[in-house]
């Protein structure tokens, strides 16, 4: 049931979605849909945690406003949600009442004020509170003055009042704890968005698929994680993934560096509740101004972007993150720096996997350099995974999983899995099935070599190949062509020449019946 309920609101939130669909390119009808969800999810938990509060009292949350301790009333109700939520709404600034005005005898009356107000009251409510920096700013892509909504005011009241209307009609069935229904929802809209993003999608969605492998790799033999961390999170999509593998994640931490996606990624993480205090995410760049330093982490997953540049400054020689190799990733290839940080911030007993291009497995210079200090002084490589091409948004490139531990299980061996040729085709994308990436998790959790997937190298081994990591190197893919027999072949040729001979001398029948030349 959870199933069905899940894919009919998925498909009404698309289908309000595509309201705005025409009126404004996919990043900006993508930023409406989702804050305004995301408004209508806050509005439901506020009202639902009121009326639970004022019960005793013989109270609903709608009947504050007008009531002789009203003043009272909304300032205890503001300190107790404020703790348990994060944020405070009074009666008059929830959804349905601004959906309700809006719309009030059929008409299109203006709200779009109000709605900016309110908007801005949700973020100035947790001033000055430990919940303050996890809403700050959270609606600021949402520019209700922008000429994108229509040409007039009252063209873009218009628009907002439609989509507010549509969305007050559907049942966010919040009063259900044990379900995320809605959460789902909203990461099947935003995977919708990325697969129409093109190159673009990438900078905030990982595809599913991809998320489920990292996730399961980080948690194999856990059922309960202290913390995740991604230092490039995105909209949160794999920290959230990460939590659906385990019981229970205690913490989740994240770095991300584009304040829209940077928004993205809190509503995410707020919509598939996960109480304020167990999340903090930062909105800075990880590998110039990493915030979460100090702090070591059980989980670490990433998909950073592909050989980006950075700065590689010469003073990051002293950076503990980079110091001990010796030499700094180039600054047009990021990836081995992204390796580092992650690394450094890796606890003692946790694991890390991270999407890198294939390039990273055999590229020389500073990045051998890395990868022969990862592997032989530190011996923290434990799996190396090969992609199939043309799985990501924006990229047909193939990939590999690198995962890594400082405490390693099998310290005298790599692992190596070829899975570039397990998958499905949809449409122009190549898409990992179930049983793909069962196939991967399974190969990794019980070791085993399996002739053209799966191979088992020792270190003198890796050693002797330089350190270079080129999966073809481990994995013998070679498929040997088949035998070709001559003789058959000479014999089928004499036999189709003596077709031909039957066939012309029927065709100069016919000719010399007819009387025409014959055209051989």
């Amino acid at each position: 049931m959870a199933a069905e309920q899940k894919q009919k609101l998925e498909q009404q939130l698309w289908n309000i979605a595509n309201t705005l669909r025409g009126k404004m390119d996919a990043d900006d009808f993508r930023d409406y849909i989702l804050g305004f969800i995301f408004y209508k999810y806050l509005s439901t938990k506020m009202d639902l945690y009121a009326n639970t509060i004022l019960q005793p009292d013989g109270l609903t949350f709608s009947q504050v406003e007008g009531h002789p301790d009203e003043a009272l009333l909304l300032e205890e109700l503001k300190q107790l949600a404020i703790d348990k939520l994060g944020f405070f709404l009074e009666p008059s600034e929830l959804f349905s009442e601004l959906a309700r005005r809006g719309n009030a005898g059929g008409k299109n009356n203006f709200i779009l004020g109000d709605l900016a107000k309110v908007l801005t009251h949700i973020e100035q409510s947790t001033m000055g509170y430990e919940s303050e920096e996890d809403f700050g700013n959270l609606f600021s892509d949402l520019d209700l003055t922008s000429h994108k909504l229509g040409k007039s005011e009252n063209d873009k009241n218009e628009l907002i009042v439609k989509v507010l209307t549509h969305l007050d009609e559907i049942d966010f069935d919040l009063e259900n704890t044990d379900s995320d229904v809605l959460g789902d929802a909203y990461e099947y809209l935003i995977g919708q968005f990325a697969s129409g993003a093109g190159k673009k999608a990438g900078e905030f969605y990982t595809p599913q698929q991809v998320s489920s492998v990292l996730a399961q790799l980080v948690t194999v033999g856990k059922d309960k994680l202290k913390s995740v961390y991604d230092p490039t999170c995105g909209s949160g999509s794999l920290l959230l993934r990460v939590a659906k593998e385990v019981k229970d994640v205690s913490e989740f931490y994240g770095q991300e560096m584009n304040p829209t996606t940077y928004n993205l990624c809190r509503m995410n993480m707020i919509m598939h509740d996960v109480h304020y205090k167990r999340f903090d995410i930062k909105n800075e760049d990880t590998l110039e101004r990493p915030q979460h330093i100090d702090q070591r982490f059980e989980a670490i997953v990433a998909n950073p972007p592909f050989s980006a540049n950075w700065s590689a400054s010469p003073l990051f020689m002293t950076d503990e993150r980079f110091s001990a190799y010796g030499k700094l990733a180039p600054s047009s290839k990021a990836d081995f720096a992204f390796v580092q940080h992650m690394v450094h911030q890796l606890d003692d007993n946790g694991t890390m996997a991270i999407v890198l291009p294939h390039g990273v497995l055999f590229r020389g210079g500073a990045e051998g350099h890395i990868r022969k200090y990862l592997i032989e002084d530190k011996n923290y490589l434990d799996a190396v995974i090969g992609l199939p091409a043309n799985i990501f948004y924006g990229t047909s490139i193939p990939t590999c999983i690198l995962v890594l531990k400082k405490t390693r299980q099998n310290p005298d061996d790599v692992l190596f899995i070829d899975a570039s040729q397990h998958f499905d085709k949809v449409k122009t994308q190549n898409v990992l099935l179930e049983e793909h990436i069962a196939k991967i998790i399974t190969t990794y959790k019980n070791r085993t070599p399996e002739d053209k997937y799966s191979h088992i190298a020792n270190l003198t081994m890796i050693a002797e190949n330089d350190y270079n990591l080129n999966i073809p190197r481990y994995v013998d893919t070679f498929e040997a062509e088949a035998r070709i027999d001559i003789n058959a072949i000479a014999l089928e040729i004499k036999t189709l020449d003596q077709q031909i001979a039957t066939t012309d001398k029927t065709i100069a029948d016919f000719c010399a019946e007819l009387n025409i030349v014959t055209p051989f």
